[in-house]
């Protein structure tokens, strides 16, 4: 029988266990700890005991304890003396969300008005479709030079996807085939001029121990998705790409991989030669199991 065990979850007492440790940190294991580390920690206490307080509050009204910015508050009196910068994003995160708590906690109204994404039109939707839809798997390229300002436009929509409990975990390698001839090779298909190679920090979810295998996988997943259809946004074709065992050995000992840095997967992009004809896709109506 298929048993599938990126499923598994932790029991009941194994959570409690990594809960109860998690808040029993000292201020000495904090000041002591990495520094991505403590900045994950940072990222993903503040979603989970205050951000998703301070807008439940501020949309479905109630109280917000005066106590519920306590704990990040901290963190970031802690922050502080570990000297970091306060122009780093998990402090003007935190920060953010720790005013506007003691906003909601005085019963003064909070609107976030200023944050709402732009309107999107029937124009933008239709692009979005568009591209969505005629995105291919190209595995052909012109020699044409990717200038790094594509490659960085489109990495960073990489890590604007979607990511369990914020603790940004994506981290990339550029290699440049021309500069690295013969390190990709194995792969089943040609390779691109230009390999985006998908990493995971493993010490990000050091912060949130209770991540199953399959959340941090599709943490990577969600990445590669925005990668593949940005790369296709801004004039580029790609297809993404599986390392065999082979490939991840010499990835790791060429770059001196340390343990905590996994590697999940990469995307070839370039210019493309090749127009493909579509995969056809089942209708949705055929993909939908139930609908309640």
């Amino acid at each position: 029988m298929f048993r599938d065990t990126s499923m598994d979850y932790l029991s009941k007492e194994e959570a409690r266990e990594i809960w109860d440790k998690n808040m029993r940190l000292t201020d000495e294991e904090f000041l002591a700890m990495d520094e991505v580390e403590f900045r994950a920690r940072v990222r993903e206490r503040s979603h989970h005991t205050l951000e998703i307080q301070v807008y439940a509050t501020a949309y479905r009204g109630g109280t917000l304890r005066p106590q519920q910015a306590d704990y990040t508050k901290h963190l970031l009196e802690l922050w502080v003396k570990r000297g970091l910068s306060t122009d780093l994003p998990e402090y003007r995160y935190a920060s953010f969300l720790v005013n506007a708590a003691d906003r909601l906690a005085k019963g003064e109204k909070v609107s976030f008005d200023e944050f709402k994404p732009t309107p999107v039109t029937p124009e933008m939707e239709k692009a979005f479709f568009t591209i969505v839809k005629e995105r291919r798997s190209v595995r052909e390229f012109t020699d044409q030079e990717v200038p790094d300002e594509l490659i960085d436009k489109v990495l960073e929509a990489g890590i604007w996807a979607a990511h369990g409990c914020n603790v940004q975990s994506i981290r990339y390698i550029v290699v440049r085939d021309k500069n690295e001839p013969g390190l990709f090779r194995g792969s089943d298909v040609p390779g691109g001029p230009v390999h985006l190679v998908i990493l995971q920090d493993m010490r990000c979810y050091r912060a949130n121990s209770f991540t199953p295998v399959r959340n941090q996988l599709l943490d990577a997943g969600a990445a590669g998705q925005n990668i593949v259809l940005a790369a296709h946004a801004v004039g580029l074709e790609g297809v993404w790409l599986t390392f065999s065992e082979e490939m991840c050995k010499r990835l790791k000992e060429r770059f001196q991989l340390p343990d905590y840095i996994r590697l999940v997967t990469y995307v070839d992009v370039g210019y493309g030669d090749q127009t493909p004809y579509a995969p056809q896709r089942w209708d949705v109506k055929d993909t939908i199991l139930g609908r309640y």
